[in-house]
Parts: structure tokens; C-alpha cells; sequence
């Protein structure tokens, strides 16, 4: 091989790479079904015309199919004038017409014919365009579904050293220390600033029904004394009437309860004996 075929090989081997490399599937199929409609538009055009041609020539044999009949009808208008010679004229000219009729007719049948393959032609050149546009649809999706597995597949080969999950935990890490740090800031500032002593009270009025829950569990266990009942206005008459020594009233019959309330009683009485007590830490700090 010379060295200018050898240059040649070499150039058409380089531009064809070049060419393959520059390829786009996508493109390439739009292009190529751009093309293909482009041809069923012209093959569509075409048939029509052959259409067209054999309608002419099917209405021109019709027309000298008539022309013999008119003819032959003249013709015979002649017999009846006892003109031999003008009905032989006439016999001539049906004779060409006959003739004339007969070649358009082959000539129709064959474009008919002609047309009708066309027509076929036409169809299956549609059908196959279709389905090169549905089967186009389906490797268009099938390359873009690989286009993104290998996106994927990149992006998970660049993050190997989970360099990327190990900063999103350290600045997790991060933002929780800042928003501890602004809990703990927030709570000192209301603890030391402003006024101390409406604090002091705010913190009473939250505490306050703590001591009353206390001791209403302990009359409910019988482990305080009863409230005092309200006793009504007395009247003369039992102003009047003697007055009856506390002691010598029968003592009051403790209802008793079973284990479990005993239990759950204890537990919510301890509950509230806490948070009294962590009321009151909190008053003396």
C-alpha cells in the first residue's frame, strides 16, 4: 500500500470516528423518521397522480365508447335514407372509435392495475413508517434510562469515600450544638434579665395550685384532716338548743380502697410532693 492510499485510509478511518463519535441516537432517529415521512409524502403525491391518470383514461374510453354508439346510430339514420354510401362513412368512423375505445380500456385496466399495487405499496411504506415511529419512542426511552444508570452510576463511583454522607453528619453535629447553645442562651436570658421579682411571681402563680392538688390527694387517702365544712347561719332556735362537745361526735368512717388505687394514689401523691419540691428549689434560686 503507497503512502497516499495509506493517508487516505488513515483520513477516512479518523472522519469516521468522528462522525460515529458526534452521533446522537435521539437526533439520528428523529432525522431518520423526518426522512421517511418526507418520502411517504412524495409516494403519496405520486399515487395520486396515478390515480389521477386512470380516472382520464376510464372517462376518455367511456367518451369514444360513445362516440361509436353516436356513430352507428348515424349510420343507421342512413340505411333508412337509403344513403348506402354516407352509412359506410359512417360504419368507418364507428370502426375507429371502437378501436380507439379498445386501447383506452387496456390502457385504463393496466393503470388500474398499476394503481391498485400503488396503493398497497402506499399502505405497508404507512405501516412501516408507524411502527418505525413507535419502535423510535421505545429506544429513546431505553437510552435515556441508561443515560441516567450511568449517571448514577458515576455519581455513586465519585462518592466511594462517603466523603459527602461524612460532611452532611458533621454539619448535623453542628446545627445541633448551635441550637443547643441558643436554648441555653434563650433560658439564661429569661432567667437574669429583666424584672426578677415579676419572674419570682410569674414562677408562684405557676406553682400555686400544686400545694392545694397535695393536700386534696392526702384528704382523699386519709392522711390529712377533712376540710372544715361551711356551717349554715344558725337560728333561735338552734341557738336555743345545747351545744354538743366535738369530742363526743363519732369519728368520721374512712372509706376504704383497694390495693390499686392505694397504689396509684401513692405514685400520684409522690408526683406532686416532686414538682412542690422543684417549685420550691427553683423560689430559692
Amino acid at each position: 500500500m503507497g503512502i497516499f492510499a495509506r493517508l487516505a485510509a488513515l483520513i477516512k478511518s479518523n472522519l469516521n470516528d468522528l462522525i460515529s463519535t458526534a452521533e446522537d441516537p435521539e437526533k439520528m432517529l428523529n432525522q431518520v423518521v423526518i426522512e421517511m415521512s418526507t418520502q411517504l409524502i412524495e409516494a403519496k403525491k405520486q399515487v395520486a397522480v396515478a390515480i389521477a391518470d386512470e380516472k382520464r383514461l376510464a372517462k376518455q374510453a367511456e367518451q369514444e365508447a360513445a362516440k361509436a354508439a353516436e356513430w352507428e346510430r348515424r349510420a343507421m339514420m342512413a340505411i333508412r335514407a337509403n344513403d348506402d354510401n354516407l352509412a359506410k362513412e359512417g360504419l368507418a368512423r364507428k370502426k375507429e372509435a371502437d378501436n380507439l375505445a379498445g386501447q383506452l380500456k387496456e390502457q385504463w385496466a393496466k393503470q388500474k392495475k398499476s394503481v391498485d399495487q400503488l396503493k398497497v405499496a402506499l399502505r405497508m411504506l404507512n405501516n412501516k413508517i408507524e411502527e418505525a415511529k413507535r419502535k423510535k419512542e421505545i429506544l429513546i426511552a431505553k437510552k435515556r434510562r441508561a443515560e441516567a444508570q450511568k449517571a448514577i452510576q458515576e455519581t455513586m463511583s465519585g462518592l466511594q469515600n462517603a466523603s459527602a454522607f461524612e460532611t452532611f453528619d458533621r454539619m448535623e453535629q453542628k446545627i445541633n450544638q448551635i441550637e443547643s447553645e441558643a436554648e441555653a442562651a434563650t433560658e439564661l436570658a429569661e432567667e437574669y434579665s429583666g424584672d426578677t421579682l415579676k419572674n419570682q411571681f410569674d414562677k408562684l402563680e405557676a406553682t400555686a395550685g400544686a400545694e392545694d392538688d397535695l393536700l386534696a390527694l392526702k384528704r382523699k387517702m386519709g392522711m390529712a384532716p377533712a376540710a372544715p365544712a361551711s356551717a349554715p347561719a344558725p337560728t333561735a332556735q338552734a341557738a336555743a338548743a345545747p351545744m354538743r362537745v366535738a369530742q363526743d361526735a363519732p369519728p368520721p368512717v374512712e372509706e376504704k380502697l383497694s390495693e390499686h388505687e392505694e397504689a396509684e394514689l401513692t405514685a400520684a401523691l409522690a408526683e406532686l410532693e416532686a414538682q412542690d419540691q422543684a417549685a420550691q428549689a427553683r423560689m430559692k434560686r
